[in-house]
């Protein structure tokens, strides 16, 4: 599975779940020399303005990536300068409820994803899921996506593992959709473990 799949998956999906909505591809950002780009940059309003910033990692990044830290500072960059930089702007709001920045780095349902996830789960596990993005709150979440065919209707979904609920835990298989490309990645990677 490609990024770009993901990508067309994201955009679906938040095109078919709220009615006002402005989403970024390959969205640069550059504050003193601090480079980068999130993957997807959506802004919805509901009525107020709440952000995603997303990272997405397919098979191909975890292949060529030289371990789970280099995602995270990847990820963590973009959390860090994307708002300092002059093209971007967020704000606190007094009557925002929720946060107004969700910081999120999806991983695709795939075997080569959750091997790479699960040799490195304490890493990701260990993203503490509240934050604060330039006085905006915020939530950072580790996932992998899921119900990625029901993207078009407006309910992709994700399955969270920088929570309260541990990646190969108990109540994580609980969560994990049946007949899901997750569960079949799930279920492909603990027969080659054996």
């Amino acid at each position: 599975m490609r990024e770009d799949e993901l990508a067309t998956r994201i955009v679906e999906h938040f095109r078919a779940a709220f009615d006002d909505v402005e989403i970024h591809l390959e969205e640069p950002y550059d504050h003193y020399g601090n480079r980068g780009v999130a993957d997807v940059y959506v802004r919805v309003r509901t009525p107020e303005p709440v952000d995603y910033l997303i990272e997405l990692k397919a098979d191909a990044a975890v292949r060529h990536a030289t371990g789970a830290n280099e995602v995270l500072r990847q990820y963590r960059r973009m959390e860090r300068y994307f708002y300092k930089d002059d093209e971007h702007q967020v704000r606190p709001r007094l009557a925002r409820e929720g946060p107004g920045v969700n910081v999120l780095l999806l991983f695709a349902p795939t075997s080569r994803c959750v091997r790479h996830v699960h040799e490195h789960r304490a890493l990701y596990e260990s993203v503490d899921p509240d934050a604060v993005v330039e006085g905006v709150t915020a939530t950072r979440k580790v996932a992998f996506l899921t119900k990625l065919d029901e993207a078009d209707d407006g309910t992709l979904g994700f399955l969270s593992i920088n929570g309260d609920v541990g990646f190969g835990s108990e109540e994580f298989a609980a969560a994990v959709p049946e007949g899901s490309q997750l569960a079949s990645a799930l279920s492909d990677f603990e027969a080659t473990a054996e």
